[in-house]
């Protein structure tokens, strides 16, 4: 399968694998997130990764399985006045 572009918006700059694992529907909940990484192997940047904290940023790729995810921090084009 090709490349998946998942966007996030966060004043951070950054998103948790946990919260990545539960919006792509990969999981429900960072104790199933938990789980689920020592279960599957996961990829960030093509290293292993088990934790659920791990940030991930802006360019960074995760794979799972198949799926190879583009991590994209969405930009808000829009100017406030």
């Amino acid at each position: 399968m090709g490349q998946i572009k998942f966007q996030f918006k966060s004043e951070n700059h950054y998103i948790l694998l946990q919260d990545f694992l539960k919006l792509s529907g990969e999981t429900q909940t960072g104790g199933e997130a938990k789980i689920y990484l020592q279960e599957v192997k996961v990829l960030v940047n093509g290293d292993r990764e088990d934790r659920r904290g791990r940030k991930l940023y802006d360019g960074d790729i995760v794979k799972i399985g198949r799926n190879k995810y583009l991590i994209s921090e969405y930009e808000d084009n829009e100017t406030e006045n």
